[in-house]
């Protein structure tokens, strides 16, 4: 087994006013050579956009993009065509492909919105753009990890051109979960929302992230009562 530890206050952070961004891996003005990606997984930021802000219409190419909100409601527009609102509960995923411009923008007149922008390398090019989001408000399982993202497309949750899969946890103090990881050349990296948990003998507080890769498995424990997000992915990139 192989691990790395990326506690919450070693990320990348830019404050713009109207966003506050903290970068696990890294991101625009944030370079870090030991932190570009974690396998295929590219970014994992942890935003706050104010009341009535947002980002502008923007293009991306050969990507997978999810969105995870926290708090709030985000407004998302496409070139596709898509408007729409995720909110908390929700998970969204758009495969950028061959091109696609979209906004997000806060629905909210009166609080901030959080949310976790999530990208990952995708194991096709020139894709199809497309967009998807669910609830996982019948999904929840209290004390185990319920998956919100696969490979399939029959899969519970959404689906993505990679060989990934997300799973969420709401755990009491006490209670754990075992994570059996599907293929052998993946890992798997644990982002803490909220509460302590301890992996393969790491103690985790909220916001830390830690990789876990060449091992089958992994036991994650919940310390105090958690929220926890776990990302399975292709180590080896193309």
């Amino acid at each position: 087994m192989k691990t790395v530890f990326h506690s919450a206050d070693s990320r990348g952070h830019a404050d713009h006013g109207w966003l506050n961004s903290y970068h696990s891996f890294s991101f625009a003005n944030y370079h870090n050579p030991e932190r570009m990606h974690f396998g295929v997984l590219r970014v994992l930021n942890d935003d706050t956009v104010t009341e009535g802000k947002g980002f502008g219409t923007h293009p991306h190419q050969n990507m997978e993009i999810i969105s995870i909100p926290l708090e709030g409601d985000l407004e998302h527009k496409d070139s596709m065509g898509n408007t729409t609102v995720i909110k908390e509960g929700d998970v969204q995923v758009m495969s950028a492909g061959t091109g696609i411009y979209h906004s997000e923008y806060n629905k909210n007149a009166d609080k901030g919105v959080k949310f976790l922008q999530i990208w990952v390398l995708p194991n096709k090019q020139n894709v199809t753009p497309r967009y998807d989001q669910i609830a996982t408000g019948d999904l929840k399982k209290e004390n185990e990890l319920y998956q919100i993202v696969s490979p399939n497309a029959s899969d519970q949750g959404v689906w993505l051109h990679q060989d990934a899969w997300f799973y969420l946890g709401d755990f009491e103090a006490g209670k754990s979960a075992v994570h059996k990881v599907h293929q052998s050349n993946n890992g798997t990296y644990a982002f803490v929302l909220e509460g302590e948990v301890e992996i393969a003998g790491q103690k985790l507080g909220k916001r830390d992230g830690f990789g876990v890769w060449d091992t089958s498995e992994l036991e994650v424990i919940a310390i105090k009562d958690s929220r926890i997000l776990l990302m399975e992915v292709p180590m080896e990139i193309g």
